[in-house]
């Protein structure tokens, strides 16, 4: 039997190191787990505040294509993981049959979905301010990441896990003014692809529920396995506060019922037929 690697891609504003409850939790249950930076991320949050330069011109055409030959160095395909851009680059390498699974928390709007006004200029950087980088204060980020977190768990999520976002890439997402790039497009129809599981926080900010229940929708015509998750009062920062354990182990055991375990040979399941937390919706008829 071989382990199932799992890659876990972050989000805007979170260091890799985001995942490391992630990471030893699925470990624990037998996957192998890994939490690839971005290109020139460095290793520890504090450097990455103070020497972030080698990640300033990054866009989501050069993050999508590092991440996709991550996942396809591995001999066996990996599960995807990612949260917010991670969760956006996760279902797009799926689409183009990268990756055996993908599940994306809380993800940047796919396609032609628009955030409401108020979440979008909460990702607009201030255009009269050139710096290549758009950084948090920690007041910001409790007010529109951690909403849901109290001062004082916020504070500590801030100074162990934030540091500044690239600009050009926020541009990409085109959440304003700039148009969407063609790397935050994808291919809903694929019918060959993997399962996908969408996972939204009812009190997110940033990526409000109604833009995850949109690419939910957008998934309607295709047969390939497609669920949705929400947890109520959470908020964009699900995968590191303190209820990160419960969307951890709720994505375990989705990935188990798709026939998704830690060790695997290739094995058929017929999915459960249950209802997703979107009413009147069935899961695709493929399971792997």
């Amino acid at each position: 039997m071989n382990h199932t690697p799992v890659v876990f891609i972050h989000g805007t504003w979170l260091h890799a190191l985001s995942w490391e409850s992630w990471a030893e939790r699925f470990a624990s249950r037998g996957f192998l787990a890994f939490t690839p930076g971005w290109p020139g991320e460095a290793a520890a949050v504090g450097e990455s505040r103070t020497s972030a330069g080698a990640v300033a011109g990054i866009g989501l055409d050069v993050l999508t294509d590092h991440y996709a030959g991550i996942v396809r160095s591995f001999d066996t395909a990996p599960v995807i993981v990612g949260h917010s851009v991670g969760g956006l680059i996760a279902q797009r390498l799926l689409a183009a049959d990268i990756g055996r699974a993908a599940v994306a928390i809380a993800p940047a709007p796919l396609n032609d979905i628009a955030l409401p006004d108020a979440s979008a200029r909460l990702w607009t950087p201030d255009r009269a301010d050139a710096e290549p980088l758009v950084t948090l204060s920690p007041r910001q980020f409790h007010r529109v990441f951690a909403n849901t977190a109290t001062a004082q768990e916020s504070d500590r999520l801030f100074e162990r896990y934030v540091v500044p976002a690239p600009r050009r890439l926020l541009d990409d997402l085109g959440h304003a003014s700039a148009a969407r790039k063609q790397h935050a497009v994808v291919d809903v129809a694929n019918p060959d692809r993997g399962p996908l599981l969408l996972i939204s926080g009812q009190e997110d900010l940033l990526v409000p529920d109604s833009a995850t229940r949109a690419a939910y929708k957008q998934y309607g015509d295709s047969t390939a396995v497609t669920d949705l998750k929400q947890f109520a009062d959470r908020a964009h920062s699900l995968v590191i506060d303190n209820g990160w354990r419960f969307v951890a182990d709720y994505v375990l055991g989705w990935l188990d019922e798709y026939g998704l375990p830690s060790r695997h040979g290739w094995r058929e399941v017929t999915p459960s037929g249950r209802r997703t937390s979107c009413p009147g919706r069935h899961a695709g008829r493929r399971g792997w």
